[in-house]
């Protein structure tokens, strides 16, 4: 029986959709089998980083009862499989998102994991994701107000029964005020499985003529990696050594001349 984890975040903006869509195609290039769901039932957007809005059957239609799980699950990056959440403001007032909970067990024994990009905050279709889900993955960016929302969604998520596992630190520009990874494991009482940079190829990523995932597109980049680093440790396997870049001789120069020199020391 697979994993069924809710990714969530508490706050908006710390890049969970981001890091959910990546950590799947991350652990589906490694052999296994993953399915990610759109459970943002209100604002669902995890379709547009995958370039699939076009999927005409959706969660929507599932929790509704008009359509089976199975013919909402599409292939996906990396092949993954993906359940896209409708566009409909129409459909999402009718929603029942209580259902979800039965939908995830009907699929459950066809993956290794499956994931729940969850919206933000801690409203109805939130609770939903979290009750769904066996486990929940914290996404959050190492500033004040994110860490404060994200120890809300870890204590919601407890009440429900389900289990803390780790935080994923978004945007980790080493700044100063910046909260700290040793900091961030104290207050939320939770190992930090990796600290993400801030990498513009992220970015980037929606800016392209074909929107496409960074682990797709560039899984090199330092975000990429670090992200293959959480896979790999939530599935409980080795990274590669060839999954991280090195760094060439050319690079390298390139870099000893960006950096800037030592200011002299005044006598």
């Amino acid at each position: 029986m697979g994993r069924v984890i809710a990714v969530v975040s508490g706050k908006g903006g710390v890049g969970k959709t981001t890091i959910t869509a990546n950590l799947g195609i991350a652990l589906a290039k490694r052999g296994l089998n993953v399915c990610i769901i759109d459970a943002d039932i209100a604002m669902a957007n995890l379709s547009l980083l995958l370039n699939m809005q076009n999927s005409p059957i959706t969660l929507h239609d599932v929790l509704l009862g008009e359509a089976d799980i199975q013919d909402a699950l599409y292939d996906a990056p990396s092949g993954m499989k993906f359940v896209p959440s409708g566009l409909s403001l129409e459909n999402y007032k009718r929603v029942d998102s209580e259902r979800l909970q039965s939908v995830i067990d009907s699929i459950k024994n066809q993956f290794d994991f499956i994931f729940l990009d969850g919206a933000a905050g801690i409203e109805k279709n939130v609770l939903a994701a979290i009750s769904a889900s066996d486990e929940v993955l914290l996404v959050t960016a190492p500033t004040s107000p994110s860490i404060a929302d994200v120890l809300k969604a870890k204590i919601t998520a407890q009440r429900l029964g389900s289990k803390p596992i780790g935080v994923i630190l978004n945007f980790v520009r080493n700044e100063k005020g910046e909260i700290k990874k040793e900091d961030v494991m104290k207050l939320l009482e939770l190992p930090v499985l990796v600290s993400v940079p801030f990498d513009d190829e992220i970015r980037k990523s929606f800016m392209q003529e074909t929107v496409m995932p960074v682990m797709v597109r560039k899984p090199g980049t330092p975000a990429a990696v670090a992200i293959q680093k959480a896979a790999a440790k939530l599935a409980g396997i080795s990274l590669k050594i060839e999954d991280v870049p090195k760094q060439g001789f050319l690079a390298k120069l390139f870099a000893m001349f960006k950096r800037k020199p030592k200011e002299a020391v005044k006598k």
